[in-house]
C-alpha cells in the first residue's frame, strides 16, 4: 500500500510559483477543479485530514464513486504510487504552503502570513519544496 502522507514536515511553495500571495483557487466552470476540492475540505477542517484523505476524496468526487464503493476503491487507488500535495496547484501555483503534524493530518497557511514563514523557519520539521511547474 502506497502513501502520500508525511509527518511533521513542511511544504513549501514551488521556487517558481508565480504569486507570493495565497489565493483562493478560482472555479472553472460549473466543476470544481481538484484545488478548489482539496482547499475546500482543508481550509474548512485543519489537521483533520491526512493528505491521503484529502486525495483520494479529489479522486472519488471526480470519479463519482459511490459511498458503498469508497473502502475498496481507494485500496485500488493507492495500490500504486499516487502524487502527493507537492504536485498539488495549492502548493504550486495558489502560494499556499502545507503543513503536515505528528499524525500526518494537514493544514494550510499562505505564503503571505506569519505562520508560514514561522514554519519555514523551523528547523524540527522537515521541509521539501511543491514541484516545479517548469523543468530548469
Amino acid at each position: 500500500m502506497h502513501t502520500t502522507n508525511y509527518i511533521n514536515t513542511f511544504i513549501e511553495i514551488a521556487d517558481d510559483s508565480p504569486i507570493t500571495t495565497a489565493q483562493i483557487p478560482p472555479l472553472k466552470g460549473e466543476n470544481k477543479t481538484a484545488a478548489n476540492i482539496q482547499f475546500e475540505m482543508i481550509i474548512d477542517h485543519p489537521y483533520k485530514y491526512t493528505s491521503d484523505d484529502v486525495l483520494f476524496n479529489v479522486y472519488a468526487v471526480k470519479n463519482n464513486i459511490h459511498k458503498s464503493d469508497l473502502k475498496e476503491e481507494r485500496e485500488k487507488f493507492f495500490s500504486k504510487g499516487q502524487p502527493c500535495m507537492r504536485a498539488s496547484a495549492l502548493t504550486k501555483r495558489y502560494g499556499w504552503g502545507v503543513h503536515a503534524n505528528e499524525e500526518g493530518k494537514i493544514a494550510l497557511y499562505g505564503a503571505d502570513s506569519d505562520e508560514y514563514k514561522k514554519f519555514v523557519k523551523d528547523k524540527k520539521l522537515q521541509h521539501v519544496k511543491a514541484m516545479r511547474s517548469k523543468k530548469a
